[in-house]
């Protein structure tokens, strides 16, 4: 009888031990073919549908059943069958006990799935239930939590998401994580500035910043927390208008950055499963530090330096494009190009930023997501664009459907002060919808958004008005308002404009001593820039001043520099104007049209049109 218990026992693994090798040898198949150069996925595919027919046992039908899914959905456009998989895997995994793995990695690639087709209803109960049954598996949790709260923010339910992250923050907690929670409350932060709730942003940044000088574990971790906090820190007093009171924040972060480039990523792998985070890869965040000091320099008026970070950024993007298609990396090309177009707009570049409006057109129409997401901000450009070709009907067109596509305060703020000072330009034809504007963002009193740099806008915007009017000491004390405040944060283009303004208002005057006394200044200010507006303007104010004053030698100077300047303006101007992408500015309706685009990319020159 021991005998023959002992021959079944033997018969039992061998049977086992044939089973586990043809299931080894399909899945190593599987394997192979599916990491050759280039990926062999068809082959993959029928080496893992080979399994089924040996009735493998549930564990192995289950993961088969996720990796099948998997393949199929990262590597095809069979969607229909990856999400027979998913759904297979979700449901045989959770019948089988000590299964996280299988169990959560199919939920999460099927919600996944779900949110790609659309059915986000679907998408959100899955992952509920998922979280609910992952408490004991600290990785899982943390990373459904994660993805729910991205689904919500995706959603613009930015309450749920905040929730979620709170939930999150508290579970870290809990399980002794405090990297991950610093993760979520940071996180956290994040949304609370999108959604403009100072009040709890405040505290939340305090408590992380205590959280992450207090860490003590992976030095690239603690870095990468670093860099997130002072990204949020930076961003909160670039949305503020402080430009300088940043400075210190945004030097920090990059000397922080430089830390993280010369630490090797350690393949230790934490101890704590719920520390198995990353937030931003490296190469990510160095892109990302480029990007909001592009958006310092652009806001203080430093264009040179906000041309030569955006190189530098541009240039790590397309290396990292080739290997890498996350969607952030588009989103962060697409924020560069808008700042790098205004800059070029102020610089007198006006063919080179059309080019580049063309381009964010283009990576708009490859994802529906990043066009709703910037589809004012495109608007708003070609907007700038129009005013700076004399386009003002086009402009008046392209602010207007800005305002129709927003619902961000700022951007708000931003476009109705352009667009007041289109209608002013016009003279009497819009007298009531400028009133109604300039009441609306009326920097005296109740003015709409926190910002200091467009509260500055706005007293300028004022003081113009009040100067076409001829109400000249009016003018004047809006105009000096706005010089306080953008002396007081570094405002360089806000404080030429309103000198060179105030310069114009002496001059009508006859005070021609305080007239020179702004111009100049304004003249030495426009040139560091460089704005090319302005110093057209203070030139010619310089020429008048001069011969007023029987200069002649320094009126002939100022004449010829205005003639420079108006030259460069005006080939620039007839360039942009020549250009295919030109057409654009009658586009204020639906996706941006495909047949404006040139086809020769951005190296289109005048000579090849003619």
């Amino acid at each position: 009888q021991a005998a023959a218990a002992a021959q079944a026992a033997a018969a039992q693994a061998a049977q086992a031990e044939a089973a586990d090798s043809w299931y080894l040898a399909l899945l190593g198949f599987a394997e192979h073919f599916r990491t050759s150069s280039p990926p062999k996925i068809r082959l993959c595919v029928h080496c893992l549908q080979a399994v089924f027919p040996f009735k493998p046992p549930q564990r192995i039908e289950a993961r088969t059943h996720l990796q099948l899914g998997s393949v199929l959905y990262h590597h095809t456009k069979n969607s229909e069958q990856a999400r027979s998989h998913l759904e297979k895997a979700w449901l045989i995994s959770q019948q089988i006990p000590q299964f996280e793995d299988v169990k959560f990695e199919a939920a999460s690639l099927l919600s996944e799935l779900y949110c790609q087709e659309n059915s986000v209803d679907a998408a959100k109960p899955l992952l509920r239930k998922a979280i609910q049954i992952s408490q004991q598996t600290p990785y899982w949790h943390c990373r459904l939590l994660f993805q729910l709260a991205q689904l919500h923010t995706l959603e613009k339910d930015l309450v749920s998401a905040c929730d979620l992250l709170g939930v999150g923050a508290e579970y870290a907690r809990v399980v002794g994580s405090e990297y991950t929670r610093a993760l979520f409350l940071l996180s956290k932060g994040m949304l609370l500035l999108m959604e403009r709730k100072l009040q709890e942003v405040h505290p939340l940044l305090t408590l992380c910043g205590q959280i992450v000088e207090n860490w003590q574990g992976n030095p690239i971790q603690k870095e990468s927390l670093r860099v997130f906090f002072l990204v949020l820190q930076v961003t909160h007093y670039l949305d503020a208008g402080q430009v300088k009171s940043v400075k210190p924040c945004l030097k920090q972060l990059q000397q922080c950055i430089q830390t993280i480039s010369t630490l090797h990523d350690d393949e230790i792998l934490p101890s704590n499963p719920a520390d198995l985070f990353h937030w931003l890869p490296k190469e990510h965040m160095c892109v990302l530090v480029y990007l909001v000091t592009v958006m310092h320099s652009m806001q203080a008026g430093y264009l040179e330096k906000a041309q030569k970070y955006t190189d530098k950024a541009l240039m790590q993007l397309e290396k990292l494009k080739m290997l890498d298609c996350s969607p952030i990396l588009s989103s962060f090309q697409v924020i560069l190009l808008e700042h790098i177009i205004m800059c070029r707009l102020v610089t007198g570049h006006k063919a080179t930023a059309l080019q580049e409006i063309s381009q964010v057109c283009q990576l708009c129409q490859q994802s529906p997501r990043l066009f709703s997401n910037h589809a004012a901000q495109l608007h708003t450009l070609l907007g700038l664009y129009c005013v700076s070709v004399n386009c003002m009907d086009n402009a008046e067109a392209q602010f207007t459907t800005a305002l129709r596509l927003t619902n961000h305060q700022e951007l708000w703020a931003f476009i109705v002060t352009n667009l007041a000072s289109v209608y002013i330009r016009e003279g009497n034809r819009h007298q009531e919808v400028l009133y109604s504007l300039l009441e609306r963002i009326n920097p005296d009193h109740s003015f709409p958004v926190s910002s200091h740099c467009l509260r500055a806008a706005a007293f300028y915007v004022r003081g113009l008005f009040s100067f076409f009017q001829g109400r000249y000491n009016e003018a004047k004390r809006f105009l000096r308002e706005t010089l306080k405040m953008s002396n007081a944060e570094d405002l360089n283009r806000l404080t030429a404009c309103s000198l060179v303004l105030l310069g114009h208002i002496f001059y009508v005057l006859g005070n021609h001593r305080e007239s020179n006394n702004m111009v100049v200044p304004a003249m030495q200010l426009a040139s560091k820039i460089p704005d090319m507006s302005v110093q057209l303007w203070s030139s010619a104010l310089l020429r008048d001043l001069n011969k007023a004053c029987g200069n002649a030698m320094d009126a002939h100077e100022a004449a010829q520099m205005h003639q420079n300047f108006s030259q460069q303006l005006l080939q620039d101007h007839i360039e942009a104007c020549s250009l295919p992408e030109h057409n654009l500015i009658t586009w204020t309706d639906g996706p941006p049209p495909v047949q404006f685009q040139a086809q020769n990319g951005p190296n289109t020159s005048l000579a090849s049109l003619l």
